[in-house]
């Protein structure tokens, strides 16, 4: 972002960039489009020495970004094209390992080949041996089962460039440290060895001092800025959830203006955009828009003209707007620090603010890292009850009519006084009918709570893990593309309720769904007329039009494409987390079908959101 990009009267920060450090382009290509803007502190201390292969013993608890902090120098270190593993991590639970796998996925979605492995205790050997035998180079995994697989020579570790330990004193704490010396001994002696600890006593100390080479020690301490004027609550949700549930928020809470935080750019328009469709006005704030275009932005919001503003932690740096009663993080932020920034856009000048934030399960860790380092609990969001909601709307209405009571509205009482007369209505009557009409005759009471939108029923899984739902065989079909994936929180049954209820095309004319990072594959009638495949690329879903095109086929062996493994869901076969298998490129053409069928519409055709 260039200084002509940001609003008026603010600069860039003076620290570096992520395009100041010496990373490998696919890696800085990969953080631009995953929203990171600026590095946390962290970040700016551990990755320079990490590029040029010095040890580092970093002191920072979780939600400091150390993830990221030791991933981007490392994974531009590895070499694609050798099939062995050369960078081990080592984590303290199964959730923290493939939390790291996850991220080191999406940090190496644009290096062709390179391939990350999560092992951990409790599922089979089967895959995660098969998966080494491939070549998976770098490995993410509890110290119990990567001995194991060492043990067993599944595991070589002859091509060892690095290690690295994450959250190193909870992995003392749970009696891991026999093992990880055990493990560091087997590595080659010349590998690069980066250690991450919350505190440091004495054992960790002692490791480190054994098997770090003059590492590079840093410290991060997070200020712990919080406002006893901010009331903090959370949220559970997952990613699919997050819309349904943040216009269920807007409809039950009183605010003056809402800010509501998303990672990216893109995102900040999309969410705008599903807001404006359901009827509420929003506006998108970030680096993308015309200077003037935000600078008119911030007046409407701060003028009270405009109550709804998506932004990203850039576009919002220094906003001062005392009108903001609420902020919602969407979406998570990457370190502690944005979240305190982010927070304190509320609660300004006095006033009472509220911050809501909404985690997934994997992000319930940065949750008990925010209550540690604020030293204050977040309370769970606890929506109100109808008879709650009801009363609030009463008092809501009462208080507009006692405003509106002190205006001048003199020809008003003349119009409705001589209307009483002439009609010989009541009085009471009239009135409820002019608040009626008002409210844009819409009831003020609530018959019951506002719920997110109905789900629609997944009607069968295949016996390979659900990976290849059919939901009709049908061999006049044609493959279609859609850019709406996995990591838009998008699942085969979104697709379907879609385009069967929204697009008005029968159930039974859906075939095979084929789920990708941020595409997907559905087969459908091919002869579809123009008319209902330009309104299907209006359709919604997860805060995203779906697009659709003709799908073209892609080369057999083609890059990354960012899917993870196919053996039975996003992890393979066996886990609760749908199996443990790999991540993994994509690749594969798409058959298309042949044939076609145009009674495939519905009689009563759906509606399309603009």
């Amino acid at each position: 972002m260039s200084e002509e990009e940001l609003p008026e009267g603010e600069t860039l920060p003076s620290g570096p960039h992520f395009g100041d450090f010496d990373l490998a382009p696919s890696i800085l290509k990969a953080v631009a489009g995953m929203g990171y803007e600026t590095p946390s502190p962290i970040q700016e201390r551990a990755i320079p020495p990490l590029v040029e292969g010095f040890d580092l013993l970093g002191v920072a608890q979780t939600g400091t970004g150390k993830t990221a902090a030791f991933s981007l120098p490392l994974l531009s270190r590895i070499d694609p094209n050798l099939r062995a593993v050369q960078l081990i991590c080592l984590a303290p639970t199964r959730e923290l390992a493939i939390q790291v796998a996850e991220a080191m996925e999406g940090f190496a979605e644009h290096i062709p080949g390179l391939n990350v492995l999560p092992v951990y205790g409790g599922t089979g050997y089967t895959e995660q041996i098969r998966e080494l035998k491939r070549g998976a180079q770098v490995v993410v995994g509890t110290p119990g089962r990567v001995m194991d697989h060492i043990q067993k020579k599944y595991l070589k570790l002859d091509q060892i460039r690095a290690l690295v330990l994450d959250e190193a004193d909870e992995m003392l704490s749970m009696g891991f440290i026999e093992d990880i010396e055990w493990i560091l001994e087997q590595t080659p002696p010349n590998r690069q060895t980066a250690l991450f600890s919350a505190t440091m006593p004495k054992p960790i100390r002692k490791l480190a001092d054994k098997h770090l080479n003059e590492p590079v020690e840093i410290t991060i301490a997070v200020k712990a800025e919080n406002s006893p004027d901010i009331r903090q609550r959370f949220l559970k949700v997952r990613p699919y959830e997050k819309m349904d549930m943040l216009t269920r928020i807007l409809e039950i809470e009183t605010f003056d203006a809402v800010l509501i935080f998303a990672r990216t750019k893109n995102a900040t328009t999309e969410i705008a955009e599903s807001l404006m469709a359901k009827g509420y006005p929003a506006e998108a704030l970030n680096g993308d828009m015309p200077q003037k275009l935000r600078e008119k932005t911030v007046d409407r919001l701060r003028k009270g003209r405009t109550k709804i503003v998506v932004a990203t932690d850039v576009a919002a740096r220094g906003l001062d707007v005392d009108k903001i009663s609420h902020v919602v993080n969407y979406d998570a932020p990457f370190d502690l620090e944005s979240y305190t920034h982010r927070i304190g856009r509320t609660g300004r000048a006095g006033r009472k603010g509220d911050a809501i934030l909404f985690v997934s399960p994997k992000e319930m860790r940065m949750l008990n890292a925010i209550e540690r380092t604020l030293k204050k609990p977040c309370e769970e969001y606890s929506f109100p009850t109808l008879e709650e909601m009801n009363e609030r709307r009463q008092g809501e209405f009462f208080s507009r009519l006692e405003e509106a009571l002190s205006g001048d509205f003199s020809d008003y009482r003349q119009a409705i006084q001589r209307f009483l007369e002439e009609s010989g209505k009541d009085s009471v009557e009239v009135a409820a009918a002019l608040a009626y009409l008002e409210a844009g005759k819409k009831p003020l009471l609530y018959e019951e709570m506002p719920m997110p939108a109905a789900r629609p029923k997944r009607e069968r899984r295949q016996a390979d893990g659900g990976r290849e739902e059919r939901y009709v065989s049908n061999d006049n079909l044609q493959s279609y593309r859609v850019e709406v994936g996995e990591y838009h929180g998008a699942e085969k049954r979104d697709l379907v309720g879609a385009i069967a209820n929204e697009a008005g095309i029968d159930s039974k004319f859906i075939g095979k769904i084929r789920l990708f990072k941020d595409h997907s594959f559905i087969d459908l009638p091919k002869d579809m007329p123009k008319e209902v495949l330009e309104s299907l690329k209006k359709v919604w879903v997860q805060g995203h039009q779906l697009n659709i095109s003709v799908d073209r086929g892609r080369p057999q062996q083609g890059g990354r494409g960012g899917r993870f493994s196919d053996k039975g869901g996003k992890f393979g076969k066996g886990s609760n987390f749908r199996g443990e298998g790999r991540f993994k490129g994509g690749g594969g053409g798409r058959p298309k079908g042949s044939g076609g069928d145009r009674n495939f519409r519905k009689k009563s055709a759906g509606k399309f959101r603009d």
